[in-house]
């Protein structure tokens, strides 16, 4: 009978363990999220200077700042991965300032794609609507300078 009982412990304890591992790798409430956070902070490397000589102008610090208070309004969401905002995929090192920002915008519309879902949480939605506008602010300022 006590092997039984502890059997029945080993395989509960092993389905538990087993579950939570699983639940581990499944994404939150809003994956989407997740991924325009990574698109954002890829966007903004395209942005940044890449070689100590670039030099990053009006333009392009305005989409940054723009960019920057999107991934705030996300954050404050409560939807952050914890990741820094220069932890992005590697940066295309070879083309020219029109081909990044070329590059950025549709990062930047992947981001807003990803985000601009139904809200079922208001505070959410609040942020979200902000989100979405910097991102929108971002986008405009790139459109006029890739002319």
């Amino acid at each position: 009978m006590k092997t039984i009982s502890k059997a029945a412990l080993v395989v509960t304890f092993a389905v538990l363990a087993l579950s939570s591992v699983a639940l581990a790798d499944t994404p939150g409430k809003h994956p989407a999220y997740l991924h325009a956070l990574s698109d954002l902070r890829h966007a903004r490397g395209y942005l940044n200077r890449l070689t100590p000589s670039d030099r990053v102008d009006d333009a392009e610090t305005g989409a940054i700042r723009e960019i920057n208070a999107a991934i705030r309004e996300i954050k404050e969401a409560a939807i952050d991965d914890g990741k820094n905002l220069d932890d992005h995929p590697s940066i295309d090192t070879h083309l020219d300032r029109r081909g990044r920002f070329r590059k950025a915008l549709e990062l930047l519309r992947k981001s807003y794609h990803d985000i601009d879902k139904e809200e079922d949480n208001e505070f959410a939605r609040g942020l979200k609507r902000r989100a979405l506008d910097h991102i929108a602010a971002a986008q405009s300022i790139l459109e006029n300078v890739a002319r």
